[in-house]
């Protein structure tokens, strides 16, 4: 049964247009290796370089999100203040386009703030988005943010399609948040 259990996840994907897909706990270092297997996969792909540099770009973005804000994340050691997180990152392509989608676990608390920060970005327009991330480049990163706070900017202006974003009540104070970016 596990044999055509793999199989038929395999041919889904595959019929899905899933050229990479990874689950599990995500590191830095994790993020780097699956970089270069991304990066061989759209050179093997014959991607045009530009289509590669902004697919590689939304991804590092959206990985680097699920290993700082995943509500379940370890600590690798407290000497290089790295994180271990859980999550999902998949990288295909639907309709003759690339897409990244990722999804990990928030704290509940953390996605009303995150879905109206999204809403925003969601609205603006590409010259309103260079605007906006100008904007966010000359302030302070926001409370609780671990980068300066342009990563959603930054997908939404790389992306092109406005970003598809869904949140999911999972109770017990957590919320399932999912991200998708079209190139």
């Amino acid at each position: 049964m596990l044999a055509q259990d793999f199989k038929s996840f395999f041919e889904t994907s595959k019929r899905n247009g899933i050229i990479l897909s990874f689950g599990g706990d995500l590191s830095e270092n994790v993020l780097f290796s699956l970089g270069e297997v991304l990066k061989l996969r759209m050179i093997q792909g014959e991607t045009d370089a530009t289509i590669a540099k902004r697919v590689f770009s939304i991804f590092v973005e959206q990985a680097q999100n699920i290993i700082r804000y995943s509500a379940d994340k370890l600590p690798t050691d407290r000497a290089s203040g790295g994180m271990i997180s859980a999550g999902m990152i998949v990288v295909g392509v639907e309709n003759g386009h690339f897409f990244v989608v990722c999804g990990n676990e928030i704290p509940k608390a953390d996605a009303a703030i995150l879905r109206e920060r999204l809403d925003h970005i969601a609205g603006m327009s590409s010259e309103e988005l260079k605007r906006f991330y100008r904007e966010k480049l000359r302030q302070a990163p926001d409370e609780g943010s671990l980068g300066g706070s342009i990563g959603l900017i930054e997908i939404a202006r790389r992306s092109s399609a406005p970003v598809e974003f869904e949140f999911h009540d999972l109770g017990s104070e957590r919320s399932l948040f999912c991200l998708k970016a079209f190139i």
